[in-house]
C-alpha cells in the first residue's frame, strides 16, 4: 500500500507539472501566433568520450564533434567542456533478499563513492528498493543526513527494480542541471507494477543519464537473471550511461570512480531541432566525432521525445 501510494502520487505530480507547462489559451485576437518559436527549446546532449582503455578524453573542442537529428545535421550552439554544471543523482540501492549477503560492502562503496564525488552545488536522493521503493533521503547535498540514510537500509524480500527507475526518474523530471541515476542491484525484477519499456520512457523523458551496477556472484548462479541485465545494459545504453559488473568490494570501488571520472569530465552539447515537425514524438540523436582515425567512443542519450 505504501508503495502504491507512492507511485500514485508521483503520477499525480507528473500530472500537474504537465499541466503546468501547458501554453495558457487566450481570448485576445491581437496576439500573434508564436507556436514554432515556443516549440523550439534548446536540445542539450551530455556526452562522454573515451579511448579504447575506457579512459575519458577530455581535451576536444568544439570543432571535433558534429550533431544528427533524425539524421539531419544541427548547428552546436553551446559547447562546454569538461561542464561544472550541477549533478542531481538518484542513487537507487537493490535492498531484496538476494542482495543480503553482500549489502553490507555496496553500502560502504556507496558511501565512499558520494563522500568523494558531491560538491555543495550538486544534489543526491537516496532511494531503497525491495518489493516497495522508499525515498531514505529527498534530494540534498548534506553528507551527514545521506549518511544516516545509508544507515537506515534495510532487507528487503522481492524486487521492485523497473517501479524504482519510473520514480526515479519522474523524482529527476522537474531538476535543472545535469541529471544521473546510479543503480546497484543484481538485475532481476519480481514485483514491479510498471514493465520495462515505461521505465526506459520514463529516464529519456527526465533525461536521466543511467549507470547500472549490476552485482554479480563470484561463482556461477544457475538461477541468475541474465533477462534483467540485459534490460540494465540497454536502458544504459540508451541513455548514454554504461553498465559494470561487480562481483566484490574492488570491483564495485572500480566502478564508482570509473563512474566519478566520467561525470567530472563530460561534455556539454547543446543544438536547436532545425525540423519543426515529426512523425514521431520521438527524435533520435547523434553525436560523432570530425576528425577521421581517432580511436574513441562516443556515448550519449539516443534521442528525445517531444511530447
Amino acid at each position: 500500500m505504501k508503495h502504491l501510494c507512492t507511485l500514485v502520487t508521483f503520477a499525480l505530480l507528473a500530472a500537474l507539472s504537465f499541466a503546468q507547462d501547458a501554453p495558457a489559451q487566450s481570448d485576445s485576437p491581437q496576439e500573434p501566433s508564436t507556436t514554432f518559436k515556443s516549440n523550439v527549446r534548446l536540445v542539450s546532449v551530455f556526452t562522454t568520450v573515451v579511448n579504447k582503455r575506457g579512459a575519458p578524453v577530455a581535451d576536444l573542442t568544439k570543432d571535433d564533434f558534429a550533431v544528427a537529428e533524425d539524421g539531419q545535421p544541427q548547428d552546436i550552439k553551446v559547447f562546454d567542456r569538461e561542464s561544472e554544471l550541477p549533478l542531481n543523482i538518484v542513487l537507487a540501492i537493490d535492498t531484496s533478499l538476494s542482495t543480503r549477503k553482500d549489502i553490507h560492502l555496496e553500502l560502504e562503496s556507496a558511501r565512499r563513492f558520494v563522500h568523494s564525488l558531491l560538491r555543495p552545488v550538486d544534489s543526491l536522493a537516496l532511494y531503497q528498493f525491495s518489493e516497495n521503493v522508499d525515498e531514505l533521503v529527498p534530494f540534498t547535498s548534506n553528507l551527514q543526513r545521506i549518511d544516516k540514510g545509508i544507515d537506515r537500509v534495510r532487507i528487503g524480500a522481492a524486487t521492485a527494480l523497473y517501479d524504482a527507475i519510473y520514480l526515479g526518474s519522474h523524482a529527476l523530471l522537474d531538476r535543472n542541471h545535469r541529471k544521473v541515476m546510479l543503480l546497484i542491484t543484481d538485475g532481476g525484477d519480481t514485483v514491479s507494477r510498471i514493465d520495462f519499456n515505461d521505465a526506459v520512457r520514463a529516464a529519456q523523458e527526465s533525461e536521466a543519464i543511467v549507470y547500472s551496477i549490476i552485482i554479480v556472484p563470484i561463482e556461477a548462479d544457475a538461477g541468475r537473471n541474465v533477462g534483467g541485465e540485459n534490460a540494465l545494459i540497454q536502458l544504459s545504453d540508451d541513455t548514454g550511461g554504461k553498465h559494470y559488473y561487480a562481483s566484490g568490494i574492488g570491483q564495485l570501488d572500480a566502478a564508482f570512480r570509473q563512474v566519478s571520472d566520467e561525470l567530472r569530465t563530460q561534455y556539454l552539447i547543446g543544438y536547436y531541432p532545425k525540423k519543426k515537425l515529426s512523425d514521431s514524438d520521438f527524435r533520435r540523436i547523434e553525436v560523432s566525432l570530425t576528425k577521421p582515425g581517432l580511436d574513441y567512443k562516443v556515448r550519449h542519450r539516443t534521442g528525445y521525445y517531444t511530447k
